[in-house]
């Protein structure tokens, strides 16, 4: 956690101190954070009978594939405002796994196919929450330009080209959420049970909402305003499919 810290203060200071950026300091605090993260939910998850696959976990799990991924691509992307948040929201949620431990075991070792589902599916949910951050700031970018008050400053990617890696982005979400979806249909035989249908049919409405984006941006030119509420919309729908259930479950009914 304090690692984490250390990350979002070196990427406020790459914000605000344009001519003596610390990215070194900002990717070796990252990688000492994520690789500690990763050890945590490797004892938290795996060293223990079966697989604890808690909402908490699942969560966390999620904030360090995002993490991971945005300390890799920020150099690229240039989405420096994007990074404390990231990498408080990862450390946040590392702290009340650890202080509000809770347990879903699940049996995989004999399963590997349903290992397979879920692990694209995480992936997938990652690279889509990723995208929709990026819709947020195309958004803040968009009206601060339009309000005259965007700054000229490094850390602030081109318009164009940030919503050029969107696209990218949601693009290689849609493709992975599309194996995810391939693999469940595939593999588990109870996808569509009454306790798991809501889950597979929200997942199922969030990736048509994707792939109408993408067509719609292909064929009729989306941009702006509907490009950034559809795809909010899509990792709501996506947000409620992984943890909605598991929410009430575990955390209003306590079982």
């Amino acid at each position: 956690m304090v690692f984490y810290l250390l990350a979002a203060f070196a990427c406020v200071h790459n914000i605000f101190n344009s001519k003596h950026t610390r990215g070194l300091a900002c990717a070796l605090a990252a990688g000492c954070a994520i690789a500690l993260h990763g050890l945590w939910l490797f004892d938290t998850i795996v060293r223990v009978p079966g697989q604890n696959l808690s909402m908490l976990n699942v969560a966390s799990l999620v904030s360090l594939i995002i993490a991971a991924l945005m300390t890799v691509l920020v150099a690229r992307f240039k989405v420096w405002l994007l990074m404390p948040l990231i990498y408080v929201f990862a450390g946040i949620l590392l702290a009340a796994d650890m202080l509000v431990p809770s347990h879903y075991s699940m049996y995989l070792e004999s399963r590997p196919e349903v290992l397979l589902h879920i692990g694209l599916g995480l992936l997938a949910y990652s690279l889509l929450a990723i995208a929709s951050l990026m819709a947020i700031l195309l958004s803040f970018l968009t009206h601060r330009l339009k309000s005259h008050k965007l700054t000229n400053l490094p850390s602030l990617p081109p318009l164009m080209t940030l919503e050029r890696y969107l696209f990218r982005l949601i693009f290689i979400g849609v493709v992975v959420l599309t194996l995810s979806i391939s693999t469940g249909l595939f593999f588990l035989q109870d996808m569509f049970s009454p306790t798991k249908a809501h889950k597979a049919v929200l997942t199922i409405l969030a990736w048509c909402v994707y792939v109408g984006l993408l067509w719609g941006h292909h064929h009729l030119g989306w941009r702006g305003k509907k490009v950034i509420w559809t795809s909010l919309v899509g990792s709501a729908l996506l947000t409620l499919a992984y943890f909605g259930s598991r929410f009430v479950r575990e955390v209003l009914l306590g079982y």
